[in-house]
């Protein structure tokens, strides 16, 4: 994938266990901006066999991981990119990424978790899953209390 104001390439590969706390920084802000939810060290740690960087000019600009659940469900979690690299392919690039390895575990679906929605659906995810099934949530605590903390 290259850029198409310099022609750098942007590379998406599989993270390093050495950049965890690299990975933790640069997802920060868009925690405390509310676009996702907080990931610990160790979390991403744990996801580091499925965890994915795009990279720039030797800088990390993005990230996603594919969170396994069973052989016949995983999610697209933590997708960030930096906002200087939005709309260049960054983020579909690590979602490929994401569902080529779901496909090589022969993981069943793969869903996303998102306030964009159009990004994904330009994906190639739909709304609901085969046979008109729909994925219900309902949250067990309160998101706007202070002392709540996530985990």
């Amino acid at each position: 994938m290259t850029t198409a104001d310099d022609q750098t390439e942007v590379k998406i590969r599989k993270a390093h266990y050495y950049e965890v706390r690299q990975i933790t920084a640069f997802i920060t802000p868009f925690v405390e901006s509310g676009k996702l939810l907080p990931r610990t060290f160790d979390e991403l740690d744990d996801l580091i066999d499925t965890l994915f960087v795009a990279e720039y000019n030797k800088a990390i600009v993005g990230v996603a991981a594919l969170e396994i659940y069973s052989p016949k469900l995983a999610e697209v979690r933590s997708l960030a990119v930096d906002a200087s690299m939005q709309g260049r392919g960054v983020g579909k690039g690590l979602v490929n990424a994401c569902l080529k390895l779901a496909r090589d575990k022969k993981v069943l679906e793969v869903m996303a978790i998102t306030s964009s929605d159009a990004f994904f659906l330009s994906c190639g995810f739909d709304f609901t899953l085969p046979g008109e099934k729909k994925a219900l949530f309902i949250q067990t605590r309160d998101v706007n209390s202070p002392d709540d903390t996530p985990y």
